[in-house]
């Protein structure tokens, strides 16, 4: 196989995985270069979520993670690597930063080292920062923003979009032993079980999950006023993110948290007018 042929198939198969992403339409939007730089992005995320969410034992989760973390080491450098290598371009092309891969491994261990049930809102935080944020600072120098604004735009926006993630998937984290809803806005809604299976059928459960809502809502808020003051060019794509995830909190909000809890997905017709305001406007 002629390394060219390697390099297109290492591209295709990003790309493959990237395609079942609801950051999908807005990552082909982009020129080339950071299009193919984010379907890296998104792979490497992939993989080292799949590693987190898999059943296998935890001790050989967290070497797998190991084995991650010391590919990305050897990217910086300059050592061989194995997992990583199609990163080995994006990275010296668009000065991604090896601490922002390593945050993302940090956060997936948090979810290997023992099921998250309850965090305070402090470990919650760091929790989106790595799991979320830390994926919008890879990702904002892919978009070319500036510095400051890139970085801002990654903490509000990543944080915005993994609350509402927690908020969507209450039921489904519930299943596998996890529960992300902070232990403070459970106290306030008088739930002081940390069970997860307990907490989803609680009744004042809706109490807890606006609490977080409002905090995404703050966040949401403040990905704007970042994004109105860029190059459109620039936010392109974290504003069909924006618009998509602002549609699944809405609609999450609307349903309500009561049971039964009927799926919330964005519809195609409105995802295809965001793609085509955004991309044609």
């Amino acid at each position: 196989m002629s390394p060219r042929v390697a390099a297109t198939e290492i591209q295709d198969s990003a790309a493959q995985r990237a395609s079942g992403s609801s950051f999908y339409t807005a990552m082909r939007l982009m020129p080339k270069a950071q299009r193919e730089a984010m379907y890296e992005i998104y792979s490497f995320c992939r993989k080292v979520d799949d590693i987190a969410d898999s059943p296998g034992p935890r001790d050989e989760r967290i070497d797998q993670l190991k084995l991650w973390r010391a590919d990305i080491d050897a990217i910086y450098s300059g050592s061989a690597v194995t997992r990583a290598r199609s990163l080995v371009k994006t990275v010296k092309e668009f000065g991604l930063r090896r601490e922002d891969f390593q945050a993302v491994i940090d956060g997936m261990e948090m979810d290997v080292h023992s099921d998250i049930r309850a965090p305070d809102w402090a470990t919650l935080d760091a929790y989106c920062d790595r799991v979320a944020s830390a994926v919008g600072r890879l990702s904002v120098r892919v978009f070319g923003m500036e510095e400051k604004a890139g970085i801002a735009l990654a903490y509000h926006l990543g944080r915005a979009l993994q609350l509402t993630n927690i908020l969507r998937d209450i039921d489904e984290d519930a299943a596998i032993g996890r529960l992300y809803l902070p232990r403070e806005a459970l106290r306030q809604a008088g739930i002081e079980s940390s069970d997860p299976a307990q907490v989803v059928a609680h009744p004042n459960l809706g109490q807890a999950c606006l609490q977080v809502a409002a905090r995404a809502q703050e966040h949401f808020a403040e990905a704007d006023r970042v994004m109105d003051k860029s190059p459109r060019r620039t936010v392109r794509a974290p504003r069909i993110m924006r618009v998509a995830y602002g549609a699944v909190y809405r609609a999450l909000l609307a349903r309500g948290f009561a049971r039964p809890r009927a799926a919330v997905k964005v519809s195609k017709p409105r995802l295809i007018l965001t793609v085509l305001r955004y991309a044609f406007i």
